[in-house]
């Protein structure tokens, strides 16, 4: 079982930058693939980013390449989401998951691919 915790989440004006942090817990969370997700008001979950086990491997959404970058410090069971240039339709809850099975880069583009979800964090940025 693996118990994922988002924070970082806030408001803040276009233009500006947050960082987002994932918690997990489980001895054996480096071997997990991890993603984050969004879901806006009335729109179905999208994803945004994903990272392999061991960090090397790394997939964006085309909306938010060169603005956000995914990382992860398998020592202290977390992954990050910087998220840079922010835009008004960069609003959401964004979550993050982990996949229990091993699965590829394309699978990790797609929430089907996860087995467990933290409960989200709301990102509102401003015009």
């Amino acid at each position: 079982q693996v118990e994922l915790v988002e924070s970082g989440g806030g408001l803040v004006q276009a233009g500006g930058s947050l960082r987002l942090s994932c918690a997990a817990s489980g001895r054996t969370f480096s071997t997990y693939v991890m993603g984050w997700f969004r879901q806006a008001p009335g729109k179905v979950r999208e994803f945004v980013a994903a990272i392999g086990w061991s960090g090397g491997i790394t997939a964006h959404a085309e909306s938010v390449k060169g603005r956000f970058t995914i990382s992860r410090d398998n020592a202290k069971n977390t992954i990050y989401l910087q998220m840079n240039s922010l835009k008004p339709e960069d609003t959401a809850v964004y979550y993050c998951a982990a996949a229990g099975q091993r699965i590829t880069i394309v699978q990790a583009m797609g929430p089907a691919g996860y087995d467990y979800w933290g409960q989200g964090t709301q990102v509102t940025v401003s015009s």
